[in-house]
């Protein structure tokens, strides 16, 4: 155990905040799905407990072992990467599991592990837009040889994960806007990047509505329209139960595990756990949560300032900034700011594929961070003998 807590290295306050929001999932998960493991395991209320459980001591592990390799390997791994999630986002649309009209899911057979595959997506395309940006930032202002090889790849996998998975889309191409920006593209890309982006979206409804074909635009268009509408008496199921969860919670909350809603609100374990947390937690347990992300991307953007190469600085920031865009998204969507998604908050929403990747991405920023230290540590150890040396000098000159 001591040799484990000697080899785990990194930013010991993002350590910290994986630790708060795994222990705070623990919790959140077996109160929202007591009563429905008691309806489908038998009594056996801990049975979701135990499988989150289970995740997370999986998640910390690829934690650990992903910041123990050294960041400059994933920057090959990107370009494969990337490779792979072209077939694997096309092979999902073709013939993916279908849930809630959308074909996000693949099974693969024999260990019978569901998983989505933007997630994978997501992942290898913030590392090979890290890798490009750090390679052409000698000509990252020529539109066609700099920006255009950065912008296409991440046109194309947002592309495909639209169809089923717009809002995960739209946020993936947000993030990267930003990882570009941070990057020195110019502004006048990033504004084309937008009008395209615009384009895309106009272009997908209406292509659906001229050909027919099963895409969730008329799910997008009933979500948006009650959103801006904002007609009590055509407000979504879930958002009413949210409203009432939230107002149930006041200042300081109901306590651990008194929820009331989470017997109504559909999806309190995922999609609408922040609301859940508020009910019981109060005002307070949401600002907490809120904190620990805003400080998880104030220590990756202090990684981001203190690494010596470009890769592991828009690695680390890169990875965090889609973290806490899609942990912000959720909360936003819970509190009714945003139209409703189907984004989980990050590693505290009950899931599998979605905490394996989101550990492997903070795996990866806490990867940056070591080498980080390492190389400020060699740094310092090479100040201080030369500052040895620079007296015994002296001395023998006196």
């Amino acid at each position: 155990m001591n040799n484990l807590l000697y080899r785990t290295k990194g930013d010991k306050v993002i350590w910290t905040i994986v630790i708060f929001l795994s222990l705070v999932s623990l919790l959140s998960v077996y109160s929202a799905t007591g009563s429905l493991a008691y309806r489908e395991r038998g009594g056996h209320t801990e049975y979701y407990l135990l499988k989150q459980l289970s995740v997370l001591v999986m998640g910390l592990l690829i934690i650990y072992f992903a910041h123990r390799v050294n960041y400059t390997i994933y920057s090959r791994v990107a370009q494969v990467g990337f490779l792979i999630s072209i077939p694997l986002l096309v092979y999902t649309l073709a013939f993916g599991s279908n849930i809630n009209q959308a074909s996000r899911w693949i099974s693969l057979p024999i260990i019978n592990l569901t998983f989505q595959t933007s997630d994978v997506a997501k992942l290898f395309i913030f590392m090979y837009v890290s890798r490009q940006l750090s390679r052409r930032q000698h000509i990252i202002q020529d539109f066609r040889k700099g920006f255009l090889p950065i912008v296409i790849p991440v046109g194309i996998i947002c592309l495909l994960i639209m169809p089923a998975n717009m809002s995960t889309a739209l946020l993936l191409g947000a993030s990267c806007m930003i990882l570009f920006f941070i990057g020195r593209v110019p502004v006048k890309f990033l504004a084309g990047m937008v009008a395209a982006g615009a384009v895309g979206v106009v272009m997908l409804f209406l292509i659906a509505q001229l050909t027919g074909m099963e895409m969730r635009t008329k799910t997008w268009q009933k979500r948006i329209d009650s959103f801006l509408h904002d007609d009590h008496t055509e407000t979504p199921y879930q958002v009413q139960q949210a409203n009432i969860a939230i107002a149930g919670g006041g200042m300081m909350g109901k306590g651990p595990g008194n929820s009331t809603q989470r017997n109504f609100l559909p999806h309190a374990y995922s999609d609408y756990i922040y609301a859940t947390i508020i009910e019981e937690y109060g005002l307070v347990g949401a600002f907490l949560i809120l904190a620990a992300y805003m400080l998880l991307l104030l220590r990756s953007i202090r990684i981001y300032r203190r690494c010596p190469y470009a890769f592991g600085a828009f690695l680390a920031v890169g990875l965090s900034v889609t973290l806490v865009i899609q942990a912000l998204t959720n909360m936003a969507v819970n509190v009714h700011l945003f139209p409703v998604t189907g984004v989980t908050l990050p590693l505290v929403s009950m899931g599998g594929s979605s905490v394996i990747f989101t550990s492997l991405a903070i795996g990866i920023i806490l990867s940056v961070a070591r080498n980080v230290e390492e190389m400020e540590g060699k740094q310092a150890e090479k100040e201080r003998l030369e500052r040895v040396m620079a007296a015994r000098e002296n001395e023998a000159v006196a």
